[in-house]
């Protein structure tokens, strides 16, 4: 469903009620710093093995420097604020699914989207979620920061 695709920038795991509103501000303060941004889908690939694939991805083209710089500043502000945050490099990637743990899967079929090249869209806004998991997941938005967009 398009309308739910979202870049995920930074997870947080639970976040303390007392510290949901300095993560805000200082979110808020990292987004200021970001530059206009176009990005556009482009190849593909999964991660996990081709015989134990795990999710299935869109890669990003464009202004990808900008996007790795904000999510960085992002961990940065969650680290001052003493939050868990994983060590390991932002993949930039728009997540298409997920194949099932112990079912049959296919893991070369993100080889397929190689050459495949969408078109370009304006970074327009990063958003704060809260997420409700279980078999319906929901997400609240908490809060969301425009981004000043550039033409082409």
């Amino acid at each position: 469903m398009p309308d739910r695709w979202h870049l995920t920038l930074l997870f947080l795991g639970a976040v303390p009620e007392e510290t949901v509103a300095p993560l805000v501000t200082a979110v808020g303060g990292a987004v200021a710093a970001a530059p206009p941004m176009r990005l556009r889908l482009a190849g593909g690939g999964r991660f996990g093995s081709v015989r134990r694939p795990q999710v299935a991805w869109a890669g990003l083209e464009g202004d990808v420097a900008p996007l790795v710089e904000l999510a960085a500043r992002l961990a940065g502000a969650a680290r001052r604020l003493r939050l868990p945050v994983e060590d390991r490099p932002f993949r930039p990637h728009l997540t298409l699914g997920r194949w099932r743990p112990g079912q049959p899967a296919d893991g070369a079929l993100t080889d397929r989207l190689a050459g495949y090249r969408g078109p370009a869209w304006p970074v327009s806004e990063v958003r704060l979620y809260e997420s409700h998991l279980g078999p319906r997941p929901v997400y609240d938005v908490l809060a969301e920061w425009p981004l000043t967009t550039r033409t082409p």
